[in-house]
């Protein structure tokens, strides 16, 4: 069975058995269904085995934290081959073998569907849109009078709950995408940020997408400030907080591309800030002017 799904205006197909009971899990990705007209960006195919890959040569390993996925890329045959654990200590859970174009992907899970299916799904639609004027950002967003405002950071600095800080205390907001959003250039210049299949903790796939009206980089603090970014600070904000195989020439081509796109179309603020309904005050009443 072959399923088509629609996500910042690109297809994607993921072709598995008509009985896998995958299928099941995977109601994160139905309201973004749609038909096929056989043109995609990418195609993932579901298989039983993989093949002898002896001789693969590691590129990279990354896990920045040991309760973090941990993930291997190795050159193997002319193709990509990427090796998947939930944290620094479990076993693969997943393999996913790509073609260099990152156009067409097999992958063989090993355990833990939902894991293994987001984050090779994840992985494809990310590179793949590297050309396409796209970023999938690690951000909150948040939507309030037709605009949506992204909350940057690192893990832990509080993006969902500056988000929430929004929903709670200002009316009219509400929650697009709270992990993995995707920013887009359109052809005519506007910046659009759009709701995906994929939104960490929080179950929230919406198949909508608004303009951006600003970016903000989060920053814990004992008291609540907030400054706009100049471009180079803004450049170098929004490239840390994408997702992305940065040190692959091909890629990092088509990232600085898109990102100097935006910063010079959206405006870019850093907000230190308590965890309080004045700092999303503060924050709202100045990216909104």
């Amino acid at each position: 069975m072959k399923k088509v799904y629609k996500v910042a205006g690109f297809d994607f197909a993921i072709i598995m058995p008509d009985d896998e009971r995958a299928w099941g899990t995977m109601q994160n990705y139905e309201p973004f269904v749609t038909e096929d007209t056989g043109n995609y960006i990418f195609t993932a195919e579901l298989v039983d085995a993989m093949p002898d890959t002896t001789g693969k040569q590691l590129v990279v390993a990354s896990n920045m934290r040991a309760d973090m996925p941990r993930a291997e890329m190795y050159d193997w045959d002319g193709k990509w081959l990427f090796e998947f654990a939930p944290t620094m200590e479990a076993p693969v859970r997943v393999i996913m073998l790509t073609d260099k174009e990152f156009t067409y992907m097999k992958f063989r899970v090993l355990g833990g569907w939902r894991f293994s299916s987001d984050i090779v799904m994840k992985m494809m639609f990310a590179c793949a849109t590297t050309h396409r004027n796209t970023l999938m950002m690690h951000a909150s967003v948040t939507m309030h009078k037709g605009k949506g405002y992204l909350f940057l950071g690192v893990s832990g600095t509080g993006k969902s709950t500056h988000s929430q800080l929004w929903i709670n205390n200002i009316e009219g907001c509400e929650l697009l995408n709270d992990d993995h959003p995707a920013l887009k250039v359109e052809d005519n210049g506007e910046v659009r940020v759009y709701g995906t299949p994929w939104s960490g903790k929080t179950s929230c796939y919406r198949n909508i997408d608004v303009p951006v009206g600003a970016i903000v980089d989060l920053h814990q603090a004992k008291k609540n400030e907030i400054r706009r970014l100049s471009l180079p600070e803004a450049y170098a904000v929004i490239f840390v907080s994408f997702a992305g195989l940065r040190f692959l020439k091909e890629q990092a081509d088509g990232y600085h591309t898109t990102n100097a796109k935006v910063v010079g179309s959206v405006p870019c603020y850093r907000l230190d800030c308590l965890p309080d309904a004045d700092a999303a005050w503060l924050c709202h009443n100045t990216v909104t002017q």
